[in-house]
């Protein structure tokens, strides 16, 4: 993580802030689109150079957000978190650093008063917990805060995820059973007021009860995706199953109907993967497809 990768946007009187753990990640399309190709890539001008290669290939980040309100300071999701063992080698013993960035925002652990949770993805729990250097055990990194984590989620992890053989849960036993033994969550509804003027939204699909997050201040709104899509051609063919919806049928519903209702909305559209502009809006071109016009992008 580095300072210089830090973006922040002002949604009338919140402040959000990106926080990146892992900056331009490069892959093949893929991995987050099962039967989209390079060529289709390629094809769409407006993702270069921003968010696909000229090979190809897609870029994304691994990020938080925290929002700063006038009485309140909220982390969205909370990356993946350092000198953990994973599944994959690319997120496998990460750097220190994502305390030190929130601290360049002049957030120390101690003043954060909610981490709310769009989903229990290993990617999206990390740092609620930290390692303690001479016990080993894993303790929450936010003493202070309450932890949101969705209802419907959580019991399907409980009840079937971490016991069908196919998830790894170590993530869960790292940076979620710390919080619930320690009795800082709130299990929470998919429709959930995080505080006044942010709310949670339902789009279940990539996870059973994901949830995505609505900022809407002095008559500016703005959305932050979570993972009902990683990346911006997405929005253009929000119809295509992604790779690691576990319904995908309903993530595609869920896509749909998320494009449907803002594109050309004028509400500002935070992608909680997307690559430098994190931040921008779905628009409708002159051909009448839809894609996401990052902050500092001209129309094309």
């Amino acid at each position: 993580m580095a300072r210089e990768h830090i973006r922040s946007w002002q949604v009338g009187d919140v402040k959000v802030s990106r926080i990146v753990e892992i900056w331009d990640f490069q892959d093949d399309i893929h991995m987050a689109m099962p039967d989209a190709t390079p060529g289709e890539v390629k094809a769409l001008d407006w993702l270069h150079p921003h968010y696909a290669t000229p090979e190809g290939r897609m870029r994304m980040n691994f990020q938080a957000f925290v929002l700063q309100t006038p009485e309140r300071t909220i982390v969205i999701d909370t990356c993946i978190g350092a000198g953990r063992e994973r599944e994959y080698e690319v997120f496998t013993d990460l750097p220190e650093g994502f305390l030190e960035d929130l601290a360049s925002l002049g957030i120390e652990r101690e003043d954060v008063d909610t981490v709310f949770c769009t989903h229990l993805h290993f990617d999206h729990v990390g740092w609620n917990t930290y390692k303690d250097r001479e016990t080993g055990e894993y303790r929450p990194t936010f003493p202070n805060a309450r932890y949101l984590f969705g209802k419907t989620e959580y019991e399907a992890w409980q009840n079937d995820l971490r016991h069908d053989d196919h998830h790894d849960d170590k993530h869960m036993i790292e940076s979620v059973d710390p919080i619930v033994a320690a009795g800082l969550v709130d299990f929470i509804d998919t429709d959930h007021e995080i505080a006044p003027g942010i709310h949670a939204e339902p789009s279940h699909g990539h996870t059973p009860g994901h949830i995505h997050v609505v900022i809407e201040s002095r008559g500016e709104r703005a959305v932050i995706t979570g993972d009902l899509m990683h990346h911006p051609m997405q929005c253009a063919m929000p119809h295509r199953h992604a790779t690691f919806d576990m319904d995908r049928e309903k993530g595609s519903a869920t896509r749909q109907a998320f494009v449907d209702t803002y594109r050309d909305s004028g509400a500002l559209v935070i992608g909680m993967h997307f690559c430098e502009p994190t931040a921008g809006h779905f628009v409708t071109a002159s051909d009448g497809e839809t894609w996401f016009r990052g902050l500092g992008i001209a129309d094309r």
